[in-house]
């Protein structure tokens, strides 16, 4: 145990003197909260138990509707597209100082992000493949692999904002934000089609993602702006939830008639809204808590494998959840339906098993979103970034 702590100090204090010195590490805090926050949602509000000789999804949040506050918590994609605009726009610029042109820049900004993906689609088609010649009912594969390839659609939308950063750096986040708001009049006041609420999958997302631009170029200097958007955005949520028939969750429930997130609706904008105006004002605070080296050394771990934990997060609960069957007995919160305080309780009991398995998984494909650069004989390795760009090599075991 001493030894473990000693390694562990160790590494804390390697992470800290190889950070540097004009790191926003308040950034870095806010990508690991979007991430962690979105594999902890999961792992909360998706149950797979037995049924009709297959397993089927189920949601807390369809049997127990009071619990949406959790999702008031827990989605904080909004925060991952608001990082996203920041370090984009700050990378873009200085990527154009140095001479570096747009596709060897959109290049690596869109490699890290592409490679884990890749993984994971190969992976999964040769499990597919197995299970299928093993005989698993083709119900039960197909919603494994949706609950695998669902989680990526906002990689998609990702990689196209980060690809029009030149374009979209300087918009003002008011114009995405009206183009949200008249497609949902046109969806549910003018009885449009439904196909038109998928404008607002680029649309709403672009929301956040020119805001983080906007926070390069200094918008947020003052606190004022942040405040007033907390207010004004958290004010709208509440009156679009309350009175404009919007649901309270701010992620989809199974069975309901509208989903806040798929595709995004102005409640979940606005809500975004408020989220990242949160962010900006305790983006102080949070500094000053990263600068203590044991807190940053776990935000720049997280950060330096973001990716490949968003992607297989996923697997590590599947996977669990299948080994749990081999015992032949259903696991309360592993393998019962989602529909009482009864199994939330169980669930939290789970959630250290499931990190336990997405830590397994971790250790096995990270290489991958790092482009499978082995450690350095010297020590030295190339995992800190600043801005957004690629600094020199240094010794560390974090990356943005």
């Amino acid at each position: 145990m001493l030894e473990l702590r000693a390694r562990r100090a160790v590494l804390v204090r390697r992470i800290d003197a190889a950070t540097p010195a004009g790191r926003d590490r308040a950034v870095d805090a806010l990508r690991a909260v979007a991430i962690l926050g979105v594999v902890l949602g999961h792992w909360l509000v998706t149950s797979l138990h037995p049924a009709g000789g297959g397993l089927r999804t189920s949601s807390p949040l369809s049997a127990m509707p009071w619990l949406a506050p959790i999702s008031w918590v827990l989605q904080t994609l909004a925060l991952f597209f608001l990082v996203g605009g920041h370090v984009g726009a700050l990378s873009h610029a200085a990527a154009r100082a140095s001479g570096v042109s747009y596709g060897q820049w959109l290049g690596r900004r869109l490699g890290r992000l592409l490679r884990p993906v890749a993984a994971v689609l190969l992976v999964w088609t040769v499990v597919v493949g197995v299970l299928l010649g093993t005989g698993v009912a083709s119900g039960t594969v197909h919603g494994l692999v949706t609950l695998v390839l669902s989680p990526m659609w906002f990689l998609l939308v990702f990689a196209g904002l980060t690809a029009l950063t030149p374009l979209v750096a300087r918009l003002n986040p008011l114009w995405p934000l009206a183009v949200v708001a008249l497609v949902d009049l046109w969806r549910f006041a003018l009885d449009g089609p439904a196909w038109i609420g998928w404008v607002n999958v680029l649309a709403g997302w672009l929301v956040p993602y020119t805001l983080g631009a906007a926070w390069a170029r200094g918008a947020f200097a003052r606190r004022t702006p942040a405040a007033l958007m907390l207010v004004g955005a958290g004010a709208a949520t509440v009156a679009l939830v309350v009175w404009g028939g919007y649901p309270a969750s701010m992620v989809g429930v199974p069975g309901a008639a509208i989903s806040n997130l798929s595709p995004p609706t102005l409640a979940a904008v606005a809500f975004g809204l408020a989220q990242c105006a949160l962010a900006l004002l305790v983006r102080e605070p949070l500094a000053r808590v990263m600068r203590r080296p044991a807190a940053w050394a776990a935000v720049a771990l997280v950060n330096l494998s973001a990716m490949t934990v968003f992607l297989w997060h996923q697997s590590a609960m599947m996977s669990v959840t299948a080994l749990g069957l081999l015992g032949g007995v259903d696991l309360p919160g592993l393998h019962t339906v989602a529909d009482s305080p009864w199994w939330m309780a169980a669930r939290l009991v789970w959630l250290p098993v499931f990190g336990l398995a997405l830590l397994l998984l971790w250790a096995v494909f990270r290489t991958v979103e790092q482009g499978g650069r082995k450690k350095r004989s010297s020590g030295t390795s190339r995992i800190v970034r600043t801005g957004g760009t690629a600094a020199a090599p240094v010794r560390s075991t974090a990356r943005a």
